[in-house]
């Protein structure tokens, strides 16, 4: 049981770190390499991620700047940062790029709020489908006879509490982002 609750609790922290991934690249007024490094890139034709060709670096609070590896990349990598729906527009300077991150307007601020509660509902539901497959592993053990009903209804209960737990921490996360995205 101690191990169907450590998968249990393992799978829950992944879908976590994966909504923590996906809200911070969810542009605020701040620049972060975050908004940009996991675009793809082609490269000698294959994809890569910007941020194994290049490195990102913050140079003020509303200005990214991109020092590529290889000079000839430059193209593709504007290229995919314009394409990449942030918003953003390169500029390129001898062999920097150079990414200003405009001041968000109202109606955009509006629809990241929208995709953040979509990405938030998204892990909410990782983590349901998460406790459904450990309930399922309990309602196999009864089966089986592993395990008596009131150890199912213990087990099941301590599954329930483990899911309130991530799924408060969503939400806490999400609150944490939305008052990011309005501060202006």
């Amino acid at each position: 049981m101690e191990n169907i609750k450590k998968d249990t609790r393992m799978n829950m922290e992944k879908c976590i770190k994966n909504f923590s991934i996906l809200i911070n690249k969810l542009r605020t007024d701040r620049a972060s390499p975050d908004l940009i490094k996991d675009l793809s890139i082609e490269y000698y034709g294959k994809k890569i991620l910007l941020h194994n060709i290049s490195n990102i670096i913050v140079e003020d609070s509303r200005t990214l700047r991109i020092n590529t590896f290889d000079k000839n990349t430059n193209k593709e990598i504007e290229k995919a940062i314009m394409n990449s729906n942030l918003g953003l527009n390169p500029i390129s300077v001898g062999g920097i790029i150079r990414v200003p991150i405009p001041p968000l307007t109202e109606e955009r601020r509006k629809n990241l709020i929208k995709i953040l509660y979509q990405k938030s509902e998204k892990s909410k539901i990782c983590i349901r489908m998460v406790r459904k497959n450990s309930n399922n592993i309990i309602k196999n053990l009864i089966k089986n006879k592993s395990i008596g009903k009131n150890e199912e209804k213990k087990y099941i209960n301590e599954i329930q509490i483990l899911t309130d737990f991530y799924i408060k921490e969503i939400d806490n996360l999400k609150k944490i982002k939305e008052k990011s995205l309005f501060h202006i």
